[in-house]
């Protein structure tokens, strides 16, 4: 569905470090905050994607990379100082707004053809959902949020469109099970339940 989550971390929950993503792996994305990549394959997938501002650009970056036959690997020796929300804090209206339009723009660009349509169609659904959670937790500007990043996505989908570079060959780390469904119908709320 084009949900990012990675080890560790899905939705609000955070599991407790125990060392137990320490290995070193092939992941499908690394966050921005602490990724290196080289040179040559940063440029020849197109870098970042201007469009996104802050929110999600690694991924996209990171779908891209796998899409032309890269791999992205997780090395857990390493430490990374890091402070989240540098650009924007994690309840501020305008992350919720780049979280639903990037993911949104990050899907179009890069989903299989056969499944782009549906995956499409699912995530404005299941966004609307969550839109209405917000108004359930007295959030309306969150709300307002996802409304606005549908109507930026609608206007900007042609031009990501152009932008696909998607390639025939699956990728066996492109997950068909939905995290929302495991995570909130059925409870799995740490990566290895998946």
């Amino acid at each position: 569905m084009g949900y990012p989550y990675c080890r560790g971390r899905i939705f609000d929950t955070l599991e407790q470090d125990r060392g137990q993503y320490d290995d070193t792996r092939e992941i499908f994305w690394a966050t921005g905050a602490c990724m290196v990549i080289r040179k040559n394959a940063f440029f020849e997938a197109g870098g970042f994607d201007e469009d996104f501002f802050a929110h999600q650009e690694e991924i996209d970056l990171c779908w891209r990379l796998h899409n032309s036959g890269l791999k992205v690997k997780a090395v857990g020796a390493s430490k990374v100082y890091h402070l989240g929300g540098g650009t924007l804090n994690a309840m501020h209206p305008h992350k919720t707004f780049l979280n639903f339009r990037n993911s949104l723009f990050t899907v179009v660009k890069n989903a299989p053809q056969d499944k782009v349509f549906l995956i499409i169609f699912l995530r404005l659904l299941l966004d609307g959902l969550a839109g209405v959670k917000f108004l359930f937790q007295l959030k309306p500007s969150h709300t307002a949020a996802i409304v606005k990043a549908h109507f930026q996505f609608y206007k900007k989908a042609r031009k990501m469109w152009r932008k696909r570079r998607t390639s025939s060959k699956k990728t066996k780390y492109y997950n068909n099970l939905s995290v929302v469904f495991g995570y909130y119908l059925q409870g799995k709320k740490e990566f290895k339940r998946l």
